[in-house]
C-alpha cells in the first residue's frame, strides 16, 4: 500500500470516527442549550463530514490504483480542507452563534466542490 493510500484511509476512517462521536453529541449534549436552528446546522455539518469522510475512504482506495496521481491526492487534501472549513465552520457556528462563522463554509464548500472535480479527472485520465 502506498503512503498516499495509506494516508487518505487513516484520514478517512479518523475523520468517520469524528463524524459519528460529533454526530451522537448533536444528538444528546446539546438540545435543551441549542435552539432547533442551530441544530439544524450542526446536523448539516455531520451530514457533510460523514459524506466526505467516506469520500476520503474513496480516495485512500483508489490511491492503490493510481499511486501517482497528483489530481488524486489534491482531492484528498481538499476533501480533508473542506471537512475543516465546511463542518468545522458550522459547528463553530452552532455552538456560539456568532454569525460571521458562517462566511468560512463557503470556503469549504468549494474546496469540496473542487475535490471532487479533480477526483473525477484522476479517475478520467487514469
Amino acid at each position: 500500500m502506498t503512503t498516499n493510500s495509506k494516508l487518505f484511509l487513516a484520514a478517512g476512517g479518523f475523520a468517520a470516527l469524528l463524524a459519528v462521536a460529533l454526530g451522537a453529541f448533536g444528538a444528546h449534549a446539546p438540545k435543551n442549550r441549542l435552539p432547533a436552528e442551530m441544530l439544524a446546522i450542526w446536523h448539516t455539518g455531520v451530514e457533510y463530514h460523514v459524506y466526505h469522510a467516506l469520500a476520503l475512504l474513496a480516495v485512500g482506495l483508489l490511491a492503490t490504483q493510481l499511486p501517482d496521481s497528483a489530481l488524486l491526492k489534491w482531492s484528498g487534501w481538499l476533501m480533508l480542507a473542506g471537512i475543516v472549513l465546511f463542518s468545522g465552520s458550522l459547528y463553530a457556528l452552532a455552538l456560539s452563534g456568532e454569525r460571521w462563522l458562517g462566511a468560512i463554509t463557503p470556503i469549504g464548500g468549494v474546496a469540496f466542490l473542487v475535490a471532487w472535480a479533480l477526483f473525477v479527472a484522476a479517475v478520467v485520465k487514469g
